[in-house]
């Protein structure tokens, strides 16, 4: 069925920005503890989960205790949650820096280590560290709940996509370093990283993958004048022949620019069906990776939902699909 558009908000990057920068840098706080879990290919572990309420980090277990980290959106605040008591933290009113002293007070007095670096990542122009960052934000709800929304309405149609891969693929979430939310298909292919990159980007590209997200700032990626905000893809190692192609839904496009085909916000909103429409999108990338990388064409089950697989064989899902 198809969505209406006004289930789908405009947005404005120039009005989310400011939010968006915010968001951005105190998810990272929190978002540390995700370093101390096992790496998984291309960063997989450190994924923050678009919750019903804005964003969360996995669940940590740390000196016999069990916590996760929830950045309430839609609440201006921070629930901090163990197995035996919880803490509230407001985001509203303050600085990154008084946040971050809020934060490490609130752990140590759960229990808990406090993140082990204090350093800001990814963020052109920020000071070095979360103490560094004293400037007091304006916590604008409006703006909040928009950017919620997007997280969720492209996080359903990016786990649509998701969900038939056979191979590797991380759970869809929110990159807390660039601030994107990412849905990874990986394939067991060593490639070669470029050797001037930072270390973590280096670790990132050690094996081949297509990626398929939502961004506040496409232009971020390769500092290149392209529509800000909207679905992204691309290729890694960058094959040839990537321009000239469909890219499964109107207004889709290779931007060689930048390095990547995008699908704007404001193209993706106006299609009949915006989640199908993301689907058909990310189908389309992977389909370029296959017919311009090499990408195996074979590595799905057929894509239904659950309960009709669960009454339906699998053998018969997949005559129905040839």
């Amino acid at each position: 069925m198809s969505e209406r558009l006004d289930v789908w908000p405009a947005l404005v990057h120039d009005d989310l920005a400011p939010m968006v920068d915010y968001v951005n840098r105190v998810v990272q706080v929190a978002g540390k503890y995700t370093l101390d879990a096992p790496f998984e290919a291309g960063w997989g572990n450190i994924v923050l989960e678009v919750t019903p309420r804005g964003l969360s980090t996995p669940t940590f277990r740390q000196r016999g205790t069990a916590f996760r980290v929830h950045y309430r959106l839609l609440d201006g605040d921070v629930v901090i949650e163990t197995d035996s008591e919880t803490r509230t933290l407001p985001l509203t009113g303050q600085s990154v820096a008084s946040f971050f002293s809020a934060f490490c007070a609130a752990v140590s007095d759960l229990g808990i280590r406090r993140p082990r670096t204090s350093l800001i990542c990814e963020i052109p122009g920020a000071p070095a560290t979360f103490e560094d960052d004293r400037a007091v934000r304006t916590w604008d709800a409006p703006a909040a709940r928009l950017m919620w929304e997007a997280m969720s309405r492209a996080a359903d149609g990016l786990e649509a996509w998701q969900a038939p891969f056979l191979g590797h693929r991380p759970r869809v979430g929110v990159m807390w370093g660039g601030f994107d939310l990412s849905a990874t298909r990986h394939r067991a292919l060593h490639t070669a990283p470029p050797p001037h990159g930072p270390p973590f980007m280096q670790n990132a590209q050690l094996n081949a993958y297509v990626s398929v997200g939502f961004s506040f700032d496409n232009t971020k990626m390769n500092n290149a004048p392209v529509p800000p905000i909207g679905m992204y893809a691309y290729i890694w190692p960058q094959p040839e022949g990537l321009e000239g192609r469909s890219y499964g839904v109107e207004g889709a496009d290779w931007y060689p620019q930048a390095g990547l085909m995008l699908l704007p916000w404001d193209s993706l909103r106006r299609l009949p069906d915006p989640r199908q429409a993301i689907v058909k999108f990310g189908d389309a990338v992977y389909q370029a990776a296959v017919e311009t990388a090499g990408w195996p064409a074979d590595v799905f089950v057929p894509r239904a939902d659950g309960w009709y697989v669960s009454r339906t064989p699998a053998s018969a899902l997949e005559q129905q699909e040839a």
